[in-house]
């Protein structure tokens, strides 16, 4: 194989597929990068057995062929080149070892077999359809934060996207939840999304995939089936497996009855939320809000340290409440919404309070509240 490139390309495309590839591995082969070059382009595959990545590179090929090399090896090699470089790829005729030359800067890499590396088979795909990257971009990034870091409740370790009708309009629903808080986003559901199975995507492949979605010009195409999903963004190909467990039904967990109304300005709320729960204690960080007519007060006890308190001017008019948060979930949900004002609609001190992002209808959250 010999193929030269510019090193922006190869940058660009390295850093797609090497995060995929972890750290540590057990499996050598799992390390490397698959380098194949044929025609006009370089295309680069990695993977970690649940999740892989392809990504194609304009390259000039002057000799065809297929290698592995280490993929952040080979990463921080060419982030170090010179900007504007052109790199030249040449493997030795034994296949044993890569040569990376640009300039003066010369690279030796040890190479493993082609045929040694795994291929993630995706078999046939159900229901395919298309998605704006923005809209994509907007069912992640409005439910991603909630979705739970806890093993043991492995059906949670991802986003579960599925279709739901509402008001006679077929809607594509992404929802997560760690037991403590939920996040639900919708969109209208695109054509050939209809009958698709409701599937959990992991939490890997949703950080990655919301890396790609970064242009805003890109339509990505999505193929799934219970079992695997692959999104197609521009150049790159993103194959994951699913998690293989049931997601709760989840409307069980929002509140139809909670009738006091809180609206209040959401920055002005992150910024105190912030303030106040300093002094709490890193394990607990409970903020109690005492909410009543035109006004919430924050207030936070540490015995260890001492208190703090703050008053905010609100619409409110209902019932004087105290209830408890968490702090960071708080803080999590106000980064979430694009209006200047949120809502919160509660019903007591023990039960779920809802949170609707006064600018955007199709985004809601559910806090369970804190003993304060």
């Amino acid at each position: 194989m010999r193929v030269i490139l510019e090193r922006s390309n190869l940058l660009k495309s390295l850093n797609h597929v090497h995060r995929v590839v972890e750290r540590r591995n057990t499996i050598p082969i799992l390390s490397n990068v698959l380098l194949s070059a044929e025609g006009a382009s370089l295309e680069m595959k990695a993977t970690d057995l649940d999740l892989e990545v392809t990504e194609a590179t304009p390259a000039k090929v002057e000799r065809g062929g297929a290698t592995t090399v280490p993929a952040h090896l080979l990463y921080d090699i060419v982030r170090k080149l010179a900007d504007g470089a052109e790199v030249m790829l040449k493997t030795d005729e034994d296949g044993n070892a890569m040569t990376v030359t640009s300039g003066r800067s010369s690279f030796r890499l040890q190479c493993l077999p082609q045929s040694d590396f795994p291929e993630l088979s995706a078999g046939s795909f159900s229901h395919i359809f298309r998605l704006d990257s923005v809209a994509l971009k907007g069912l992640i990034e409005k439910t991603q934060f909630a979705i739970s870091t806890e093993e043991t409740r492995y059906y949670l370790n991802g986003i579960y996207l599925h279709t739901h009708e509402v008001g006679g309009k077929l809607k594509l629903r992404s929802v997560a939840t760690d037991g403590h808080r939920l996040a639900r986003a919708e969109i209208d559901a695109p054509a050939g999304s209809e009958g698709m199975p409701g599937i959990i995507i992991p939490r890997k492949t949703v950080s990655e995939l919301q890396k790609l979605v970064d242009d805003p010009d890109v339509a990505v195409t999505t193929e799934l089936s219970d079992t695997k999903i692959r999104f197609t963004i521009g150049s790159v190909v993103l194959t994951s497996k699913l998690i293989d467990g049931t997601f709760p039904d989840y409307q069980r967990v929002i509140p139809t009855g909670n009738d006091k109304r809180l609206i209040i300005d959401r920055q002005s709320f992150a910024a105190a939320v912030d303030r106040v729960s300093t002094i709490s204690s890193e394990r607990g960080r409970a903020v109690k809000l005492s909410i009543s007519d035109g006004q919430v007060t924050l207030a936070v006890n540490n015995p260890d340290s001492g208190s703090a308190t703050e008053e905010l001017a609100a619409d409110y008019s209902s019932d004087p409440i105290e209830i408890g948060f968490n702090a960071k979930y708080l803080l999590d949900v106000a980064a979430q919404l694009t209006g200047t004002e949120a809502k919160f609609m509660l019903a007591d001190a023990g039960s779920p309070t809802l949170i609707h992002d006064m600018a955007d209808e199709t985004a809601l959250y559910v806090l369970m509240p804190m003993r304060v």
